[in-house]
């Protein structure tokens, strides 16, 4: 209050005054909180397999008998290669996982607390006034 407004009323003076609260004005904003990037990234792995393979070969023995010693003799071999299996690798891709991003929102209930002002008016008296009932002001 100001200093006219503190000053006692004598009774030929009209005097307002007003009175004022506080009224809580709720608003809201959008705000970025995060920024994600989603990206697939490709490792690589070394793989070590073991795999059977089959060939056949024309396989030639001659046993040589030494004339001076018939009980000596040497056996000489000789291998041709006829066929073989032949490895053949082929990579083909294969789904291992189906991942979704999406956004989704949903509503979060916040509470807050607040302390409010507000004005009353009081009487100060002086002497034997009689009072009247404040609720009825």
């Amino acid at each position: 209050m100001t200093e006219q407004q503190n000053s006692p009323i004598n009774q030929q003076d009209d005097v307002t005054l007003q009175l004022h609260k506080e009224e809580i004005e709720i608003k809201k904003k959008w705000v970025e909180t995060a920024d994600v990037t989603v990206y697939k990234k490709k490792y690589t792995e070394e793989k070590q397999i073991l795999v059977p393979i089959i060939r056949e070969d024309l396989i030639i023995e001659k046993k040589v008998v030494s004339p001076e010693n018939p009980a000596d003799t040497k056996l000489e071999t000789i291998r041709i290669p006829l066929s073989e299996e032949r490895i053949e690798v082929t990579l083909t891709p294969a789904l291992l996982n189906d991942v979704e991003v999406y956004k989704n929102q949903f509503e979060e209930l916040i509470q807050i607390q607040e302390t409010l002002k507000h004005e009353k008016v009081h009487i100060d008296t002086v002497g034997n006034v009689k009072e009247v009932d404040q609720d009825q002001i």
